[in-house]
């Protein structure tokens, strides 16, 4: 049996008033520690004083671009040139010499810009994972769904599976000289119940966020870090759920990413757009998402590190959440590499935005941030 949570304000037999929810409150559950997150902070500006700079992937391009310049169409704009020698060193077998001496990021966008047009090419957005067995040490509230379907009975195992397919396609490329982008992707977050052969193994929960963005990438220098990407956008995110277990919102963002060898610093402030109260089923949900987050991600011998903190400092450590994960290659097999995620906080699903999750899992990466 998982704990039962004490009834919230506007929970009243077995019934919730729209724009209410029925809570574990942080107060009952706090365990996100301030000094966890501070010290995986200060990892990451060590670590950013420390290691020393790459060279940039545009080295190669640029030698290219200036060599074809002489025998170049007249006619020929600079975003076409720049695209010919993409293509040209990509053919030639290059890439790899223009990746081995780049930042991270630097290497991604490279890679996403020459395959960006091909046919049939779908890319990455966000990690794709699956987690066979993740496990809740707090375990889920059932009360919402044991309303929905009158059934007093029914109970949530504390470790499920839970995956995430992240997939982003571009709308319009090479805009303004080839300096800006628009992107469009869909990330989709699903918790299965696969254990729960009592309840027949349902789907606890999925979220639905597709989004559309514009980007460009500057390569500003700020103290050592190379500002490479930019995006500006808006996203969308629900459960397709109705009733008391329905969940959305809506918000524009921004996407700031800086890296400098092989770490990756990002912020990404948000600002929810306003809904009728009548309509808002989660009037307070910033109240546990807060209005941005921080990721880091490093990358060392094939393993990726990475961290997502989000609502700590807004909320005083009492409302927050921190999302660590590890991606390991697995020797002689370059398709699947393993994956470790633990979470601790509010918000890792929407359905859970305001109860305390303390989960660690694991399972199999497809992509990760790097």
């Amino acid at each position: 049996m998982t704990e039962k949570a004490p009834a919230a304000p506007g929970y009243r037999g077995g019934r919730r008033r729209r724009g209410t929810s029925i809570m574990r409150t942080g107060d009952q559950h706090r365990e996100t520690r301030p000094w966890c997150v501070g010290s995986l902070l200060l990892v990451a500006v060590l670590l950013a004083v420390c290691l020393p700079a790459s060279s940039p992937a545009a080295d190669a391009l640029q030698d290219c671009m200036l060599q074809a310049l002489d025998s170049a169409d007249p006619d020929m704009t600079i975003g076409e040139l720049r695209r010919q020698c993409r293509e040209k060193l990509a053919a030639a077998g290059s890439a790899a010499t223009v990746e081995k001496h780049a930042a991270l990021v630097t290497q991604r966008i490279e890679q996403e810009r020459v395959n960006v047009l091909k046919p049939f090419t779908i890319m990455a957005h966000k990690p794709n994972y699956l987690l066979f067995a993740s496990y809740n040490r707090i375990g889920y509230n059932e009360d919402l769904y044991r309303e929905v379907e009158s059934d007093p009975g029914m109970n949530f195992d504390r470790t499920e599976a839970k995956f995430q397919l992240s997939l982003k396609f571009p709308l319009l490329v090479g805009l303004f000289n080839n300096t800006l982008d628009v992107f469009a992707a869909y990330t989709n977050r699903s918790f299965w119940q696969v254990y729960n052969t009592d309840e027949s193994s349902p789907f606890r929960e999925t979220n639905h966020e597709p989004e559309v963005w514009v980007q460009f990438h500057p390569n500003w220098e700020f103290f050592g870090f190379r500002n490479t990407w930019n995006s500006f956008g808006l996203n969308h995110q629900s459960n397709g759920r109705g009733g008391i277990l329905s969940r959305s919102w809506n918000r524009v963002f921004a996407w700031l990413t800086f890296e400098r060898g092989n770490l990756a610093l990002s912020i990404k402030p948000w600002v929810r757009l306003p809904e009728n109260d009548e309509d808002d089923d989660n009037p307070d949900i910033t109240d546990y998402l807060g209005h941005g987050a921080f990721l880091a991600s490093y990358k060392w011998r094939g393993h990726v590190f990475s961290l997502i903190s989000r609502n700590n400092l807004e909320s005083g450590f009492s409302r927050g959440a921190v999302e660590l994960s590890w991606s390991f290659p697995f020797p002689g097999w370059p398709y699947l590499k393993g994956y470790v995620q633990f979470f601790n906080g509010y918000g890792e699903s929407l359905i859970d935005y305001n109860q305390y999750v303390n989960s660690i899992g694991i399972g199999f990466s497809l992509t990760d941030w790097l």
